[in-house]
């Protein structure tokens, strides 16, 4: 699956063209809405979804088992960026089943039992509710591009009954861009739904010269069809039972293609797929370190997180990286697939690897100002749905971050760190060097050796850290900061990249280079102790804007400084302090923004919500200067809050509501689920409150000052792997920290304890 998008986009002109076309306030809107991002999405709240995934297909259930066939919602099957099938509902005898339970446990598929409300059937007679048990599977079948599901109807009741069960479908194959409320109309043609062989086939002709193609198939053949619906006569007898197979197979073909070049057609079935889907995601889920603990909200966080990172694995061309998040961005993602790559080391640490190749062979190698590409620079996102590849949207190939790149670099260095082995960082020596060279450069117009950013494009990102809506970064008059604008995170990953890559660079043999770029660093270092600190809140400024004016608002972003190294030692601990004040730590975790801030805003998506890896994150700041109870009071926090989620599965981004007011978490709304760097919180503040500093190079695993939350006495970890060599550890809580056993090693790999 994941075909590349075509390497250029539409000419210039076509996309002059069709701006053209939109009134000039359109495009303003347009414009704005992709521009800012000021909200993953303007739709109606998925926080219900069921949501499913395999590679790069993907559906999105609403809590009632339905697909809305109205608009205004982010609902529907997807497949390379376009919602192929916008509306899917069920009637029996006209009315909506009602549902008792549903689950995505397994990620590819997914399950919801239903019953009837009190029905009149075909002869007038009454169904009683819940006489009827409905079982609607769902699975996704990524290698054939497919949804299988069967419907099993069930008799309850001791008389026989006959009613008409109904399927609606809708097609409207938009763009995500569309979906998500960002663009307002589709540029291609859709052909007239169409009734074939007992089939629904729905066709859709692109702007970007894609026929994409929905054709749905049932087994039985409905027993009436209308329009875009199939009927189908249940007659069912006590304690009996009947089936419906339904198969939706998605389709995408070039424009000029012949009919030889058409998949195959698609047949209602349901044998083998489910056991394959469960093999391979079960022989991956082998694949990593394996945790057991006597805590069973422990055990839960971390299986949903290790099936949630499974999920979202998708493939480009023959490599895997982690998708972003469900629904809005299955796609690659420089900042995301490189943090998310970065939490799993410890546990799946070869997808990092293949994600550094990946963003490496699509490194920027001109200066496009419409793509914010310039050369050396590592990818934001890429798209592959019909705006993005007939160039109306820049994202085909978008490089509007401005930490990706360090983030690049510092995923190498600790990727190295743990496997022990050089050669993915000699074969990617020239980018390593192209991706240092665009550092050295990149919004510094007056030496002050800081990496900023400024949008060089009038469709690109006004912010571009991973606070990127266009009211992220705001000063404390509740101004917005006025570019460019170099971010206080930033400067932390341009330190620990500069210093893990010196490290690589001395292992190779080249002294002189590694002396270089830790000197960088240090000088860094200085300068951003002098500059960034604000001596009066206690903390470092969130960014320095034009003229170099500190953006003195407290917000998290101190805390991914503090990971890096970066802060001195007195200031780094009162950050931690001013951190977990209540107007910061809401219970939950850490909010983005304190609600003494003027533009606080407790669902505001990056001013005042609580974010799972940004609390990873700045847990790991506070170990990194010692304060061990701060970064458990955080562990503790978002696991406590993962209670209150469906299967204990971590969201992208909940409310900045005060723990006390509600007593559980505020979701929000449009929040993804699952998300990458999300499902990669919890093994990430595994790894960091456990200590477990690597050395791959010498075999050797350190364990420094080894700490537990206090819902947990005891964790194992099996097949722990470091160099070439494995650990079965186990972890026992203390009054004073943790005790560990070293169960077993392989591969000489030596452990050492301290702290």
């Amino acid at each position: 699956m994941g075909a590349e998008p075509p390497a250029r986009p539409r000419p210039q002109s076509a996309r002059t063209q069709e701006k053209a076309r939109q009134t000039p306030h359109a495009q303003q809107e347009r414009k704005h809405r992709v521009l800012t991002k000021g909200h993953p999405a303007m739709v109606d709240s998925i926080a219900g979804a069921i949501t499913v995934k395999s590679l790069d297909l993907y559906y999105v259930i609403a809590a009632d088992a339905q697909i809305p066939i109205s608009d205004g919602h982010g609902f529907g099957l997807y497949f390379h960026d376009c919602r192929f099938i916008g509306g899917y509902q069920m009637t029996l005898a006209g009315l909506t089943p009602v549902v008792l339970a549903s689950t995505a446990q397994k990620g590819y598929a997914a399950l919801f039992e239903l019953t009837n409300p009190d029905l009149h059937s075909s002869k007038d007679r009454l169904i009683p509710k819940d006489q009827l048990g409905i079982r609607w599977e769902r699975i996704l079948d990524a290698e054939q591009t497919c949804v299988r599901e069967v419907l099993t109807i069930q008799n309850l009741g001791h008389e026989a009954h006959e009613f008409p069960l109904t399927l609606q479908f809708g097609a409207g194959f938009e763009d995500i861009f569309n979906v998500r409320g960002l663009v307002r109309q589709n540029l291609g043609r859709a052909e007239r739904p169409a009734w074939r062989g007992g089939r629904l086939h729905f066709a859709y002709h692109g702007a970007d010269r894609l026929r994409r193609m929905a054709t749905v198939a049932f087994s039985p053949r409905p027993d009436a069809t209308h329009k875009t619906a199939a009927e189908f006569q249940i007659d069912v007898p006590p304690g009996a039972t009947r089936t419906i197979a339904v198969t939706i197979a998605l389709e995408e073909q070039p424009e000029d293609a012949g009919a030889g070049q058409l998949t195959q057609r698609p047949t209602a079935t349901f044998d083998g797929v489910a056991g394959n889907l469960r093999t391979n995601s079960e022989e991956w889920l082998e694949q990593h370190t394996k945790l057991d603990s006597d805590s069973l909200l422990l055990n839960s966080i971390m299986e949903r997180s290790l099936r949630d990172v499974v999920m979202l694995r998708s493939e480009l061309g023959s490599r895997e990286y982690f998708a972003a998040g469900v629904p809005w961005f299955v796609a690659l993602f420089g900042r995301d697939s490189l943090i998310v790559a970065l939490e799993m080391l410890a546990f799946q640490p070869e997808i990092a690897a293949q994600t550094l190749r990946l963003l490496a062979s699509y490194q920027g190698s001109r200066t496009d100002r419409w793509r914010e590409e310039q050369a050396g620079k590592i990818l934001h996102e890429l798209r592959v749905g019909e705006l993005a590849r007939a160039g109306d949207v820049p994202h085909a190939r978008f490089y509007g971050t401005v930490d990706a790149t360090p983030l690049f670099l510092l995923l190498l260095g600790r990727h190295a760190a743990w496997t022990g082995d050089l050669d993915l960082f000699r074969e990617l020596q020239a980018p390593v060097e192209k991706a240092l060279g665009w550092i050295a450069k990149a919004g510094d117009d007056h030496g002050e050796g800081y990496l900023k950013y400024r949008s060089s494009s009038t469709e690109g990102l006004v912010n571009q850290g991973w606070k990127d809506s266009g009211d992220a970064i705001v000063r404390a008059d509740g101004g917005l900061a006025k570019p460019p604008i170099a971010l206080v995170e930033v400067q932390g990953y341009v330190f620990a990249a500069k210093h893990a890559i010196a490290d690589l660079y001395e292992r190779s043999g080249e002294a002189d280079r590694a002396r270089q770029l830790r000197q960088e660093a240090d000088r860094l270092r200085i300068r951003f102790n002098r500059d960034f600190w604000c001596e009066d809140q206690g903390i470092f400024a969130l960014a320095l804007e034009a003229r170099s004016r500190p953006v003195t608002v407290v917000s998290s972003n101190p805390g991914h400084a503090l990971w890096c190294g970066i802060a001195d030692r007195d200031k780094g601990r009162r950050s931690v302090a001013r951190l977990m004040r209540d107007d910061m730590f809401n219970g939950w975790g850490v909010r983005t923004l304190a609600t003494s801030e003027r533009r606080y805003n407790p669902v505001g998506y990056h001013l005042g919500t609580v974010w799972p890896h940004d609390n990873a994150l700045v847990a790991a700041g506070c170990r990194q200067y010692g304060e061990d109870d701060a970064a458990l009071r955080i562990f503790t926090g978002i696991a406590e809050a993962a209670m209150h989620f469906r299967h204990h599965r971590l969201p992208e981004a909940m409310a900045g509501f005060p723990r006390a007011d509600f007593q559980v978490p505020v979701h929000y709304p449009v929040a993804c689920h699952p998300q990458a760097w999300a499902a990669g919180t919890a093994p990430f503040l595994l790894t960091v409150c456990l200590g477990l500093e690597p050395d791959g190079f010498a075999n050797k695993l350190r364990i420094v000052r080894p700490r537990m939350p206090g819902f947990v006495n005891r964790i194992a970890l099996r097949g722990l792997r470091v160099g070439k060599g494995s650990a079965d550890l186990e972890f026992r809580r203390t009054d004073d920290g943790a005790e560990v056993d070293v169960l077993q090693t392989s591969g000489q790999l030596t452990v050492e304890v301290g702290g």
